[in-house]
């Protein structure tokens, strides 16, 4: 999934992936970047982030 579509279905995501230093709302390559290949490139474990949107209220 990539960043764009986390971002459209969730709503809150937007805090969960500042949480995490991304800012993936402004940035160009959220529209085709996959949240693995982002937290690759950040050097973040992606299973941290996905249990953060998991464990995260929905809006």
């Amino acid at each position: 999934m990539t960043f764009h579509q986390v971002l459209q279905e969730h709503p809150g995501a937007a805090k969960v992936l500042a949480g995490f230093n991304l800012g993936c709302v402004g940035c160009m390559g959220a529209a085709n970047e996959t949240l693995e290949q982002g937290a690759m490139a950040h050097g973040i474990d992606v299973n941290e982030i996905v249990q953060a949107l998991n464990d995260a209220p929905t809006e």
